[in-house]
This record gives C-alpha cells, sequence and structure tokens, in this order.
C-alpha cells in the first residue's frame, strides 16, 4: 500500500509548480526558498523532497508511493537550486556524480568586502566543528581537516555589497561561507561566519545559481541556471 500525502491546497501548488525548474522521469529540479530543509532535522519542518511527493502524489493522481531522492543538499538558510531524483538508478548515478566531482556547480553571493584578487582559487583545509554547526579554515593540514578548493571572481559591485560568482570544486561543510569569510569577504547576512547584521529574513545571500551535468541516463547536457536572486 502506498504512502498517504497531505493534501496540496492550490495556493501553495502553483507556487511548488512555478519553481520547479526541470523535471523528466528520473529527474527533478526545484528552486529552493531560504529557510526550507532538504533533509529533516530536529526542527520537525517538512523537508522538500515530502512536499514534492505530495505534489507528485496530487498532480499525477499516483495510488503508489512516490520515489524522490536527494543526492545531495543546500543549507537551510541558502537559496537556489536542489536536484532531486526521481529513480534509484539516477539517485545512485547523481550521487556518484556529485561526489565524483562531476556535477559544475556555480553560486552567487553578495559579500561585505570585494575579494582581492578580483578572481582566483581558494585552497585550504576545512575543520568541522560538530558541537557549533561550523567549519574553520586553515592553510596546512590538521587532523581530521579536508581539502576545499573554490574559484570566485567578481561579477559586479551593488550600492553597498559586491557580488562574487563562485564554481565549487569540493563539497565541504559550509565551504563557500567558511572559504569566502577566511579572505574577509564575509556573506551578507551570515552571522555564524562574521557578518555585521542579518537578513531580516533570516537568509544569507548565497544561491545555488546554476548547475551543470550530464544525465544520468540520457546522456544530455542539463545546463539550469535559478531565477533572479532574492537578497540582491
Amino acid at each position: 500500500m502506498g504512502e498517504v500525502y497531505r493534501h496540496i491546497d492550490i495556493t501553495e501548488y502553483e507556487d511548488i509548480t512555478s519553481r520547479i525548474l526541470y523535471e523528466d522521469n528520473h529527474l527533478l529540479i526545484f528552486n529552493k526558498r531560504s529557510g526550507e530543509i532538504v533533509q529533516g532535522d530536529k526542527t520537525q519542518d517538512e523537508p522538500i523532497p515530502e512536499t514534492l511527493k505530495a505534489y507528485i502524489a496530487q498532480r499525477d493522481n499516483k495510488p503508489s508511493k512516490v520515489f524522490l531522492g536527494v543526492p545531495h543538499r543546500l543549507d537551510r538558510p541558502v537559496s537556489g537550486i536542489v536536484v532531486l531524483a526521481k529513480t534509484s538508478k539516477a539517485l545512485q548515478r547523481m550521487a556518484d556524480m556529485f561526489r565524483n566531482g562531476d556535477v559544475t556547480k556555480y553560486y552567487w553571493a553578495l559579500v561585505e568586502k570585494s575579494p582581492v584578487p578580483a578572481q582566483g582559487e581558494i585552497r585550504s583545509f576545512l575543520t568541522r566543528n560538530e558541537k557549533q554547526n561550523k567549519s574553520y579554515s586553515s592553510a596546512t593540514p590538521k587532523p581530521g581537516a579536508k581539502e576545499a578548493i573554490l574559484r570566485y571572481r567578481l561579477v559586479e559591485p551593488t550600492k553597498n555589497y559586491f557580488l562574487v560568482e563562485v564554481e565549487l570544486l569540493t563539497g565541504r561543510h559550509h565551504q563557500i561561507r567558511c572559504q569566502l569569510a577566511s579572505i574577509g569577504s564575509i556573506i551578507k547576512g551570515d552571522l555564524k561566519y562574521g557578518a555585521k547584521r542579518s537578513n531580516k529574513d533570516g537568509s544569507i545571500s548565497l544561491q545555488s545559481h546554476r548547475i551543470v551535468f550530464e544525465h544520468p541516463v540520457k546522456n544530455t547536457t542539463i545546463d539550469i541556471t535559478a531565477p533572479g536572486f532574492p537578497t540582491f
């Protein structure tokens, strides 16, 4: 017997529909808002996959269980692109692709200080503190540290901040937040890593902006860009 899903009202239904950036029989790519969670946590808030399962069951009138796997995740205060798998085959292949670096990931960040130089690479070692839910960057290896690499470029200054594009080459805990802060380019609203003030909505100004990869089943190129930048 399939799962029983909650009813999605018309307003939420239309909102979810508008935020699906790509969908086929194998994948669903969704535009996450800051504050939404990709995986369940102690808050017991409904994770995006559970919301989307209810939506798919209702939209497609599915009498059986809806499968939706999570091959990667975004931090709660981060917005933008989330890739979900609609089959177990796609889930395994996408998880392998994320782990092996076969997915090109670009982020946009508003930062308090322009990076110097305006374009470059940050290569450091990150140590995760579980109790603080925070990572620390060091130039040299330390016990338990993992190497972290990203490329960045200054896109343009705004009135009070600087828009930076980041290409994430490794996927470490809080990597972009920690490494940008390590060069003085603290992300707007990110109090955990030293921002001067919070954003009104509790977000941080970091968006999973563009993702490029080979489709795990169709072998075609998927190139998706998230619309807008909510905290610009």
